[in-house]
Order: structure tokens, then C-alpha cells, then sequence
């Protein structure tokens, strides 16, 4: 794994503020990655093994429909992280998510973050407290397109 500079980690939205010790230890696990547009970098099932710091492009998270196939329910792009279910047993992906234009991006390990986390509990708690921000921004944004869609029920599919 090509190690990355700590220092690119910080500039980073996610881990902007994140104490220097930590981002140490984060930077050990990550490395750059740069994917096409139609990249699958996970789908819904499947085991939950890594995550991205998302640098440039724009990620599609999509649900496997019956009869419609894979429907996009949320686009993000830079400055984000793409996928938290490697943090939860029994560590799968609830979700699919396509590269929906090239993405460069930070690719972090999680078994690898997971045992650093656990010799480091502070390291473990901020990571923590981070991702439990974004997932609440998500159930935020999912709320308020279930209220839109609600408001204008000729547009229901």
C-alpha cells in the first residue's frame, strides 16, 4: 500500500481539525486512487472492507430495484466520504455505489483503521463522532427528499 502524506489527509473536508498524531496513523492505511466513470466500487450485500475520502468526481449511492434495476437515490462528491458500514457489524454495504464521473480519491482500509482504532480508543472515538455527523447529515437530506417528494405526490414513481 502506498502510504500517503499525512498532510493531504488534513486538507481534506472530513478530517480537516483532526489532531496530527491521528492522521498519522489514518495515512498509514490509506492510498490514492483513481477510478472511471461506471466504476461499481461496491454494491448492496457485499462485505464492507474499505472507504474513500472522495477528492474529485461525483459518487452515485443506488438501491437494486426489482424491475428497474439500480435506481441512484444520492449523489456526492468532493469533499465527502463514500461508505460507514465497515464500521458496523456485520460489516456489509446497505447500499450500492457507482463512480458516476472519474473519481480521485483517498482508499482507506478498515481492517486496518479498525485495529488502529483499537490500539488508539481516541483515534476510534473521533472517527467516530465524525462519521456519526455525516450519517446524520444523510438521514437530514433523506428527510427533506421524502418531504419533497410527499408535497408533490403527481411525481411519486
Amino acid at each position: 500500500m502506498n502510504v500517503v502524506d499525512p498532510h493531504q489527509l488534513e486538507t481534506h473536508e472530513f478530517f480537516r481539525g483532526m489532531q496530527p498524531g491521528h492522521l498519522e496513523l489514518l495515512a498509514e492505511t490509506a492510498r490514492f486512487v483513481a477510478v472511471p466513470a461506471g466504476h461499481r466500487f461496491f454494491r448492496e450485500g457485499s462485505g464492507a472492507d474499505r472507504f474513500w475520502a472522495i477528492e474529485s468526481g461525483q459518487v452515485g449511492l443506488d438501491l437494486l430495484v426489482p424491475g428497474r434495476g439500480h435506481v441512484v437515490v444520492e449523489t456526492f462528491g468532493r469533499g465527502t466520504v463514500l461508505g460507514w458500514s465497515w464500521l458496523f457489524p456485520p460489516r456489509i454495504w446497505r447500499f450500492g455505489a457507482v463512480a458516476m464521473m472519474p473519481i480521485k480519491a483517498l482508499e482507506f482500509d478498515a481492517a486496518q483503521v479498525l485495529i488502529q482504532c483499537a490500539a488508539n480508543p481516541a483515534l476510534g472515538y473521533e472517527l467516530t463522532s465524525r462519521f456519526t455527523a455525516l450519517i446524520l447529515d444523510r438521514l437530514q437530506a433523506t428527510r427533506f427528499r421524502l418531504l419533497d417528494v410527499y408535497a408533490h405526490p403527481s411525481q411519486m414513481p
